[in-house]
């Protein structure tokens, strides 16, 4: 295994993260964050602590407050994570183009 491959420890964290994230929904886009593309980089050490860069659609998000520390709490929560930081970046500025193609789908953006 190479410096950077993951172990199948931490694989097996990410995969649950994911599933979290993609159960996390902004109240104001049917599509789960992940998905919509607001998760920028997921960062996990051998411990199971896990640090999420990511974003909201906007600075004036009315759910700014409130879906940072939600999010924090879940992945918390996750099986495998022993601590979750959730860290609000703007750069580079969300925009329609990072959403998965299945969030382009289904809001019918195609």
């Amino acid at each position: 295994m190479s410096a950077q491959e993951p172990s199948e420890k931490v694989r097996t964290i990410r995969e649950a993260v994911m599933t979290t994230l993609r159960s996390i929904y902004d109240p104001e886009i049917p599509v789960n964050i992940y998905d919509i593309g607001l998760i920028y980089d997921i960062d996990i050490t051998e411990a199971g602590e896990v640090e999420i860069k990511m974003t909201l659609t906007s600075p004036q998000c009315p759910v700014a407050e409130s879906l940072p520390p939600d999010v924090e709490k879940q992945v918390s929560e996750t099986e495998g994570v022993t601590a979750a930081t959730v860290h609000v970046v703007w750069e580079p500025t969300w925009n329609p183009d990072m959403m998965s193609e299945d969030a382009k789908l289904e809001l019918n953006m195609f």
